[in-house]
């Protein structure tokens, strides 16, 4: 896989496709092969560049505590590596935090923006849904150091059990995912924790010029639906879609509906109605 040398790591990337930029960032301790089924649709009518964030897959994978910033400043430094000015933008999770810190600091850099099962940041109605820390044996008023104590394989397991409701794809992609994470990097792991923990863009989003569909599933056990509102009503004019009884992983698990209204957004001549 082709590499990119920008601010200071390594990132492997991956792209396909012809038409107008489409820049795919992945979640937490996910890397590029969970685009899988985007890739296939998206690459017919776009230019679709995926990679691996810091901290995973064949990107480096540096000690320390990483910021949502640094992963939007890598996302940026690869599109002026592949000679993008500027494209749409659709990251999902962690991946929407980077792309919202893109759509603030970089707008120039933003055609479309699409956030997918995302949060701003955490209050009580966005953020971690309860039932997460629940899972990972977390009592009610946790902190940021009761999570950080544990097993970082552990967070990361749950997370993958917790990311789908079906089970079909619990069956079969769960035990994968579990072993992917076991091969996984701690430094990197730990270091994108850091930067979940921190992320914080609620009193920003009024600055977001791009138009902006932000997309969740009304079954989302990682991230609080209501954050998706947040998001929506802090973004002007962003356009709010719900896919009912879509999980975590719904651009996986229900990737038809996912794919459909993503293609959508960034087709018609949508320029923010509400």
């Amino acid at each position: 896989m082709p590499i990119a040398s920008v601010n200071g790591v390594n990132i492997s990337y991956t792209e396909g496709g012809q038409g107008e930029p489409l820049v795919l960032i992945m979640g937490y301790s996910g890397d590029r092969k969970g685009w899988i089924f985007q890739r296939r649709a998206f690459r017919e009518c776009y230019r679709v560049v995926t990679f691996d964030n810091r901290g995973v897959g064949k990107t480096s994978k540096p000690d320390g505590a990483y910021s949502m910033m640094m992963m939007a400043d890598d996302t940026v430094g690869l599109m002026e590596h592949l000679g993008i000015e500027k494209a749409h933008i659709l990251g999902v999770s962690m991946g929407g935090m980077i792309a919202q810190e893109i759509a603030i600091n970089y707008p120039e850099r933003v055609d479309k923006l699409i956030l997918g099962c995302t949060f701003a940041g955490r209050n009580r109605e966005s953020g971690i849904s309860p039932l997460f820390p629940e899972a990972l044996g977390l009592e009610e008023g946790f902190t940021d150091d009761d999570l950080r104590a544990l097993p970082i394989l552990k967070v990361v397991q749950a997370l993958y059990s917790y990311g789908f409701n079906r089970c079909l794809y619990r069956t079969f992609i769960v035990p994968l995912a579990r072993l992917y994470a076991r091969r996984s990097s701690v430094a990197g792991l730990t270091g994108q924790l850091e930067a979940l923990l921190a992320h914080d863009t609620f009193d920003r989003l009024d600055v977001i010029s791009a138009p902006t569909m932000v997309i969740t599933g009304t079954e989302d056990r990682i991230v609080t639906p209501g954050s998706s509102e947040d998001l929506a009503s802090g973004i002007p004019n962003a356009r709010l879609v719900k896919i009912e009884g879509g999980s975590h992983a719904f651009f996986i698990e229900m990737r038809g509906v996912f794919n459909r209204e993503v293609l959508a957004f960034l087709s018609d001549n949508y320029a923010g109605s509400g």
